[in-house]
């Protein structure tokens, strides 16, 4: 195993991206595109590590595909990155964007083939258009664009990353500490995503798995005399509630978790802990808001629903539409895409005794289509 760290730098908001999914969470067949990156590196080279930086939000939910070390991003890629290899102990480490997806394996060769031998080595493209800096025109043959993936020396690297100056690739931060800095020539192939159309022109790029991905939801909740019902998004009655830490709306939490385990993103309870004050009787609408733009920025569009509810009170029929309004103005999806059932307990048990309600729900999901939303490939 090398002397050879690699990090990938995928903390970024995706803000220039102009779709709802994050660039990261774009699904190449079945994999985040931060996975596909991530292992196309791990299969050209045998790392001793692998460090992958994440938005804070989202390194839980990285966590549930792999068993890289994942580190918390910063506001800038200087700070993600410095924050990435304060976890790394090999002498090099070679730092990439997960935005530049399509690295070959040739060129991963070329660039270690430097390992020891030099402090930072940067791949560049020239320039073929005219240049104009200031408003005036400048020799393009003296002009480099810079790209990644770059191999750099880890303790000089640090030294330069914690210096009280801005620096845009690992690159300039070491040439400004007195590194040495050997350029070698790119490849045009390595475009970077940053815009929804660079799509386009990122050839390695295969398009979303059509495969449905299918989550059950199941929630319960005993009935509180002192609170105000809410079920499905909708105010019931104000003589009696459910016990619980939020608005305890046993229907919206039931679709979360459907939601959620379609998505394979966990329960309601790692994302709103009862434990936790902030969601000390919140509104379960707000819950379900969120879920949904986390379905949205990690790369998920729901199919349909489907909840059923069992209670022997009070009566569901005369608010199915509303909740149905409701939750597919939440969800953004038809009216015809959701389906609310209602039955008792035949007398039977805790919720025959009319001591609470049961829901159960069960969501389908798809992988956002990008290449659709992009206008298909060149």
């Amino acid at each position: 195993m090398s002397d050879l760290t690699l990090v990938l730098l995928g903390a970024g908001e995706s803000s220039r991206f102009s779709l709802k999914c994050k660039k990261q969470w774009l699904r190449i067949e079945n994999k985040p595109l931060w996975l596909y990156v991530t292992k196309r590196f791990e299969s050209f080279y045998k790392f001793k590590k692998i460090v992958i930086t994440s938005h804070k939000d989202e390194i839980g939910l990285m966590k549930k595909f792999a068993d890289y070390e994942f580190v918390e991003g910063g506001d800038t890629r200087q700070e993600s990155l410095l924050n990435a290899i304060n976890k790394v102990n090999t002498n090099y480490v070679l730092v990439s964007d997960i935005a530049r997806a399509c690295i070959k394996k040739e060129f991963i060769e070329k660039i270690v083939s430097f390992l020891n031998k030099v402090d930072c080595v940067a791949p560049y493209i020239n320039v073929s258009d005219t240049v104009v800096y200031k408003n005036e025109t400048i020799d393009r043959e003296k002009v480099k664009l810079i790209q990644t993936p770059q191999l750099s020396k880890t303790s000089l690297l640090k030294k330069a990353l914690s210096q009280n100056r801005v620096f845009t690739d690992e690159s300039s931060a070491i040439k400004h500490f007195g590194g040495k800095v050997i350029y070698i020539e790119g490849e045009k192939g390595h475009h970077k995503l940053t815009f929804k159309e660079d799509l386009k022109y990122i050839e390695c790029l295969k398009p979303p798995s059509k495969e449905i991905l299918t989550g059950i939801g199941f929630d319960i909740h005993p009935f509180d005399k002192d609170r105000t019902m809410f079920l499905g998004g909708v105010k019931i009655t104000d003589k009696f509630g459910f016990k619980g830490h939020s608005d305890a709306d046993v229907a919206i939490h039931s679709l979360i978790d459907a939601l959620l385990g379609a998505a394979g993103l966990g329960d309601i309870g790692e994302l709103f802990p009862d434990n936790d004050e902030k969601y000390k009787n919140i509104d379960s609408k707000l819950l379900l808001q969120s879920v949904k733009k986390l379905l949205n920025v990690t790369g998920y569009e729901i199919i349909n629903i489907d909840l059923t509810i069992i209670a022997q009170k009070p009566k569901i029929l005369p608010f199915k539409n509303e909740m149905k309004k409701v939750l597919c103005e939440i969800l953004d999806i038809d009216k015809n895409k959701i389906n609310i059932k209602a039955t008792t307990a035949e007398k039977l048990g805790f919720i025959g005794r009319e001591e609470g309600v049961a829901v159960q729900s069960i969501a389908n999901l798809k992988y956002f289509d990008w290449v659709k939303a992009t206008g298909g490939f060149r």
